[in-house]
């Protein structure tokens, strides 16, 4: 795992946006896939805004997938004050049970679970967080449950972990393989963290720049 670029790298905060200026949609009103209400209460209902262009290739992944599977959408844009005070919050977490780390190491051990809110892809309404149910709106078995940290599933969150099941793995793959057939780029430490349009797409991908940086709903 030591080879994963984490959000907190500073080959991404370098990459420049050229904000294209397109707008955040509300992708509730669609029933291309499912919508989960789990955090609601959390983003004051914004979570189910996302910029145009990654609602459109959500829609092209879950065309994709195999029949009696739908996409379960958990969280797609994140005011920027709310990623702050998510980050903060995980930072001093990790802060209380490893005393000894230094500002560095908090940052980029905090980064592997909640993206610097500078750079954050969710805070851009470029990234959204999912997983797979059935058609009867079983979750499928995918390993951890989604927003698992790097901590509690001993990194089994990591996307390429070789310690599941052979089922989950093999979940994850078909997940894996809608997304990345749609355009979208997964944040490694997170099977269920997807991007389009962020610095972290763009560095992964190579575009010269993001098309979307931070956004204000409204």
């Amino acid at each position: 795992m030591s080879d994963v670029v984490l959000m907190s790298d500073p080959k991404v905060a370098a990459v420049p946006v050229e904000e294209c200026g397109e707008s955040l949609v509300d992708v509730s009103g669609h029933d291309c896939f499912v919508i989960d209400e789990r955090k609601r209460e959390d983003s004051v209902g914004a979570f189910v805004y996302l910029r145009q262009g990654v609602f459109d290739r959500l829609r092209r992944a879950q065309e994709a997938l195999p029949q009696g599977l739908r996409l379960l959408y958990v969280e797609g844009y994140r005011p920027p004050a709310l990623q702050r005070l998510y980050f903060d919050h995980y930072a001093d977490r990790l802060r209380t049970e490893h005393p000894g780390w230094n500002s560095k190491e908090l940052r980029d051990a905090a980064s592997r679970f909640v993206s610097p809110p500078e750079i954050a892809p969710h805070s851009a309404g470029a990234a959204v967080d999912l997983t797979l149910v059935s058609v009867d709106g079983r979750e499928i078995d995918m390993g951890t449950r989604v927003n698992a940290t790097p901590e509690e599933s001993d990194g089994a969150c990591y996307t390429a972990a070789d310690h599941i099941g052979s089922a989950a793995r093999a979940n994850r793959r078909t997940l894996i393989d809608a997304l990345t057939s749609a355009g979208l780029v997964n944040y490694p430490t997170e099977w269920w963290h997807w991007s389009y349009g962020d610095r972290y797409w763009a560095l992964a991908t190579g575009a010269a720049a993001a098309h979307y940086g931070p956004k204000e709903l409204g």
